[in-house]
């Protein structure tokens, strides 16, 4: 396989075949990432790509999924992704689900049609990185979409029947508006209404903008006891039809695992024992993105 740069992927992608087939984001501008930092956003040669199909043909034989790599893939245009995956249904025939990044700008720039067409060639799940719900925040991150884009865009994936997984960040909006955060993306999560939500804490990662606002005094970074209350109120702001909520990130400091709405008076006991002291927490040294 051709891999170039950072190879980022989801946690529940660990066991899928890893096709690189965008390199870097084409967003690369939220103040909290340094994952693409430097790294010019282009998509890969479709002869690169096919190749690469091609060794997983022969080699992946025993993965039934795949994730095309890397910073929002949608963002290719159809006319190119749809040779890519009829591809993949050509050469994997046992692959059951393709997955994707996907943000508010390329999914806007995708017809329902377009969506409803990638599903049909297999695409059966987008991630999509809320990180908060605050409109506020979302500005200050440079997010580039507002909460009202946000479920408008989720809601454009669900209703194409794509199954969606949102990614929300604990601790993103500093100490000041740590309350305004956790119900503000309970508020959009429920408008969405996603099959999963993963919530990781927020990282601090040196040479990124909030960094350097927390090294020069302008972002304050919460405790782990405020990120587990913000969680709390996440949860209990949250409600969904029927999903997977979880914060069983590396970088989290109490893994949850709670099916919303069924878990979530036990998930907040839980959490509310663990800020009792009864509970213990992740030590600081065993986090990790």
């Amino acid at each position: 396989m051709h891999y170039e740069g950072n190879i980022i992927r989801p946690p529940s992608e660990a066991q899928s075949i890893l096709l690189q087939v965008t390199v870097g984001c084409s967003h690369n501008k939220c103040t909290f990432c340094g994952a693409y930092s430097g790294e010019r956003f282009t998509i890969k040669k479709d002869s690169i790509i096919f190749e690469d199909i091609d060794f997983a043909a022969k080699y992946c034989r025993q993965q039934t999924r795949l994730f095309i790599c890397d910073g929002d893939a949608l963002i290719i245009p159809q006319r190119r992704l749809v040779p890519i995956l009829e591809r993949i249904k050509q050469r994997l025939p046992w692959v059951e689900r393709v997955g994707l990044y996907a943000n508010t700008k390329s999914m806007k720039m995708k017809s329902p049609e377009e969506l409803k067409e990638l599903r049909d060639l297999g695409v059966k799940i987008a991630y999509m990185g809320l990180e908060t719900g605050d409109d506020i925040t979302l500005k200050a991150i440079n997010k580039g979409a507002d909460s009202s884009r946000m479920i408008e865009m989720g809601r454009k994936i669900r209703n194409a029947g794509i199954k969606l997984s949102i990614t929300v960040l604990l601790g993103l909006a500093g100490r000041e508006r740590s309350h305004i955060h956790a119900t503000e993306t309970g508020r959009v999560l429920s408008a969405i209404d996603p099959e999963y939500v993963g919530a990781l804490s927020l990282m601090l990662i040196p040479g990124t903008p909030l960094h350097n606002d927390y090294r020069n005094g302008i972002f304050e970074l919460i405790t782990p006891d405020e990120m587990l209350t913000e969680l709390g109120t996440m949860i209990a702001t949250t409600h969904l039809s029927s999903g997977l909520f979880h914060a069983n990130h590396a970088s989290n400091y109490l893994p949850i695992r709670a099916n919303l709405p069924r878990d979530r008076e036990k998930t907040l006991a839980l959490i509310a024992k663990a800020l009792d002291g009864k509970v213990k927490l992740k030590p600081e040294y065993m986090r990790a993105l």
